[in-house]
C-alpha cells in the first residue's frame, strides 16, 4: 500500500509525481485511485522506504487504464416496461382504426337494446323485424292473414240459386230509349248552363273542338269535367244543394249508364224499374245542381213514364 506524506515540505518528485497521478485518477472520474493506494491522516508519519515504485523514473501524463470488473458490482439489469396490450382495448378501438373513424364513430351508450345493437357490438344487428318488405306484384292483402266465412246451410242455397224472377217489362224497346234519350239531352244542358253561369274553365284539346252548345260533348264527357272540377277544388260546395260536394261524384256516376243506354240500341230490354230508376238518377243530378227547370222536366218525365208503365201492366192483367 502506498502512503503519501502529509506535510507538503516533506515531498519528494516521486511523491509529487504519485500525487498527481492520484489526482488525475479523480478527475477522469475514478474514486478508488490506483489500486492500493490511500491518503493517511494527519497522525501518521511513514517513511518514503514505504513508497514501492519501479528503479527507473515513471514520467506519465495520465494514470494508467483501471479495469472493473462488472462481477464485482452490484447492478440491477435494466428491463424494457411491459408494452400495454391491445387486448384489453378491442372493446373500443382497434389499432387499424383510423382518426377519423374513432371520431365519427358514436358512442355507443347512444343506442339501446331496442335498436338491436348491444355493448361492445360493432355494428347493428338487423333480425329482418323492422326491414319492410317488398310485396311481390301478383299478391295482395287477400295472400296475407284472412279467413273463410261457414258457408250457408243447403236449403238456403236452394232458394238463391233457383231460377231469378221475372221483373216486369211493359215499355218496348222504341219507348225506352226514347225516355233515356230525354234524359241523356237534359242532363247535358243541365251541366251547360252550370258551367257556363260559373265561368268554370273547359279544357281545350286538339281532338275536341270548343263547346258552343250542350250536343257537342256527350253526357259522359260532362260528368268527366263535373268530376275533374269538383276533386281539383274549382267548384265551391255553396253552389251545389246543400253544399254536398262529397256526394257530387257519386251522384254523377250513378247517371253514367243514362247514356249507354241511349246510344246502344243493341242493349238488352231493361225492365220498368230499371227505367224508373236511371230517370230518377237524373233528377238527383238537377237537384244537386240546383237546376229548377231541368229538375221538373225530368220529374214530369218520370211521372209520365210510370203512368204508362201502370197502364200497360192493368191491361195485361185484365187480357
Amino acid at each position: 500500500m502506498v502512503s503519501i506524506p502529509y506535510s507538503p515540505s516533506e515531498l519528494t518528485p516521486k511523491d509529487v509525481i504519485a500525487l498527481l497521478t492520484i489526482i488525475s485518477g479523480l478527475y477522469s472520474g475514478n474514486s478508488h485511485g490506483p489500486a492500493g493506494a490511500s491518503v493517511a491522516g494527519s497522525g501518521s508519519q511513514p517513511s518514503c522506504t514505504d513508497l514501492n515504485y519501479s528503479s527507473g523514473p515513471v514520467y506519465t501524463g495520465r494514470p494508467h487504464s483501471v479495469h472493473y470488473n462488472a462481477s464485482n458490482h452490484n447492478y440491477s439489469t435494466y428491463q424494457t416496461p411491459i408494452a400495454h396490450s391491445w387486448e384489453g382495448g378491442q372493446g373500443r378501438y382497434s389499432p387499424t382504426d383510423s382518426v377519423d373513424d374513432i371520431i365519427a364513430s358514436p358512442n355507443l351508450s347512444d343506442y339501446s337494446l331496442d335498436n338491436g345493437i348491444k355493448p361492445g357490438s360493432g355494428r347493428p344487428r338487423n333480425h329482418g323485424k323492422n326491414r319492410p318488405q317488398r310485396r311481390p306484384s301478383n299478391r295482395d292483402e287477400f295472400d296475407g292473414p284472412h279467413q273463410f266465412l261457414q258457408r250457408p246451410p243447403p236449403t238456403v242455397l236452394a232458394q238463391q240459386e233457383r231460377e231469378l224472377p221475372h221483373l216486369p217489362t211493359n215499355l218496348h224497346i222504341q219507348e225506352q230509349d226514347a225516355v233515356l234519350s230525354q234524359v241523356n239531352d237534359r242532363l247535358s244542358q243541365c251541366a251547360f248552363d252550370f258551367v257556363a253561369k260559373y265561368q268554370f274553365p273547359v279544357p281545350l284539346t286538339q281532338d275536341m273542338r270548343p263547346v258552343e252548345r250542350p250536343q257537342d260533348r256527350e253526357w259522359t264527357e260532362w260528368v268527366y269535367l263535373l268530376k275533374r272540377l269538383a276533386t281539383k277544388r274549382r267548384i265551391p260546395a255553396r253552389v251545389l244543394y246543400n253544399g254536398q260536394i262529397k256526394q257530387f261524384v257519386t251522384i254523377l256516376e250513378n247517371s253514367l249508364e243514362m247514356r249507354h243506354a241511349a246510344k246502344h240500341q243493341s242493349r238488352p230490354l231493361k225492365d220498368d224499374r230499371n227505367i224508373l230508376q236511371l230517370i230518377s238518377a237524373g233528377i238527383q243530378v238537377a237537384k244537386i245542381l240546383k237546376d229548377a227547370s231541368a229538375m221538373d222536366h225530368l220529374d214530369q218525365l218520370y211521372v209520365s213514364t210510370e203512368n204508362q208503365i201502370q197502364e200497360r201492366t192493368k191491361s195485361r192483367l185484365r187480357g
